[in-house]
């Protein structure tokens, strides 16, 4: 399968690490030389924003997807390729996801971690076949990798869960492995709790 978009979750602070800032702009800019769009949450701030100008600016395309209430505080980019407005959160994600032919999750918080945890948690149903990337920059997602492996110790989740994402080190390794990775063949069958 060639895959043709990603959606790449990020924060959409300001005041993040330049080692975080770096690679939000060196994404932009692999995708866009690679011809992968990007979908992103359609914020002009922050690692959403810095990832979408290096994107357009070496003549990628970036879709944003944004709610209505976030366009009407004038939160969005108004430079990107296309917008798609949505009337809540809820439907941002899911339209961010039917968009996209995989997930390549940055640093970020709260909003971050739940659109990372809720594509996992699709992916686990059998309902997102798609990979899904976390860039592990500086060891931002090892907490996380630790919290993983105890639910599988302690039985909060299968050991097969494993499988529902993988670990990049840098944005290259990330693109490669959205590339790469295989679909999930048959939805559901494998991952689903009984």
């Amino acid at each position: 399968m060639t895959r043709k978009s990603v959606c790449i979750f990020c924060a959409s602070s300001d005041n993040t690490p330049q080692v975080y800032r770096e690679a939000a702009m060196q994404m932009g800019v692999l995708c866009a030389c690679a011809g992968i769009g990007i979908i992103n949450g359609g914020g002009k701030v922050g690692l959403m924003g810095l990832c979408s100008d290096a994107c357009l600016e070496n003549s990628g395309h970036v879709t944003g997807v944004i709610p209505r209430f976030m366009l009407n505080k004038g939160w969005g980019h108004h430079a990107l390729s296309q917008m798609v407005v949505t009337s809540d959160m809820g439907n941002r994600k899911q339209q961010m996801r039917d968009l996209s032919d995989g997930v390549i999750a940055l640093p970020g918080g709260c909003g971050t971690m739940e659109e990372v945890f809720e594509t996992i948690t699709q992916r686990q149903l059998g309902f997102y076949p798609h990979p899904i990337i976390l860039l592990n920059i500086a060891g931002f997602f090892a907490p996380l990798q630790m919290w993983w492996e105890r639910s599988m110790e302690e039985h909060f989740m299968r050991k097969e869960h494993a499988t529902l994402w993988t670990m990049a080190e840098t944005p290259e390794e990330a693109l490669n492995l959205f590339k790469e990775l295989p679909e999930i063949q048959e939805p559901g069958e494998k991952c689903v709790l009984k």
